[in-house]
């Protein structure tokens, strides 16, 4: 039996916290493949450490754990990885804007041994809804620069949806703590030497209205990043030829 951690960063998210946990727990999963759930809330304000705390008393998948004072999505991810006990580990945002409907094709180059990291993209031909023009020119400038820096072609770096397998997650040893933990994370799976695959995701995206929170300040962080995880860094460990499992 595979078991796959879902780790959810969240912040401020208490329109859509419960939703997304149940639909998560709702979601098909392949044949042989258990699933944990590990929601880290990084200091929210509006009430959803508390509604993060009524469903993990009744829900035996969900481990929560806090930050005493908010850090930021990269120190989120940290604590989560750091907590979960899976083989695979797969992030999920708490808004809603992704939908877990896609594990099994997110799953699917893992758990065939194809891939070490799968990638699932918002710009493959998933249904997406069709708003705010200049936040896809900012994703797509971002993805060619990080491209350029890592080798890689991905449609999409800046995704939500980047599954890893424990021996990869292992090796990451996070420093970001915003959203420039995409392009860490991305910088860091190339240098590594991860088999890296993309697969098309749904995309139900916010406006700033309904709750997003990734601003232009976040793309300027977003650029050093690709710059400074590819060349000003130190590598990460590579990985073993014959590490991955079938």
């Amino acid at each position: 039996m595979t078991l796959v951690s879902i780790i959810i960063p969240v912040f401020n998210e208490a329109a859509t916290v419960e939703r997304c946990v149940r639909r998560v727990l709702a979601a098909s999963l392949p044949d042989g493949v258990s699933m944990e759930v590990v929601a880290v809330d990084d200091a929210s304000i509006d009430g959803s450490a508390d509604v993060l705390s009524e469903l993990a008393r009744t829900t035996p998948q969900l481990t929560l754990l806090r930050h005493q004072k908010n850090a930021g999505k990269g120190a989120a991810l940290r604590t989560g990885f750091a907590a979960a006990r899976g083989d695979i580990m797969l992030v999920q945002d708490a808004d809603l804007e992704y939908d877990p409907a896609d594990y099994p094709v997110l799953l699917g180059p893992m758990l065939d041994g194809r891939a070490d990291v799968v990638f699932g993209s918002r710009f493959r031909g998933g249904t997406h809804r069709v708003h705010l023009f200049t936040h896809y020119i900012g994703n797509r400038f971002l993805t060619l620069v990080s491209n350029l820096c890592t080798g890689l072609n991905l449609t999409d770096m800046e995704t939500c949806y980047k599954v890893m397998r424990r021996s990869v997650v292992e090796r990451l040893d996070l420093r970001a703590r915003r959203f420039d933990v995409e392009p860490e994370i991305t910088a860091k799976v190339a240098r590594m030497g991860a088999k890296v695959y993309e697969v098309p995701v749904s995309y139900s995206g916010r406006d700033f209205d309904e709750g997003k929170k990734i601003c232009w300040i976040d793309g300027f962080a977003a650029l050093w990043a690709i710059l400074r995880f590819n060349f000003l860094s130190r590598g990460p460990e590579r990985l073993p030829k014959h590490h991955r499992q079938a």
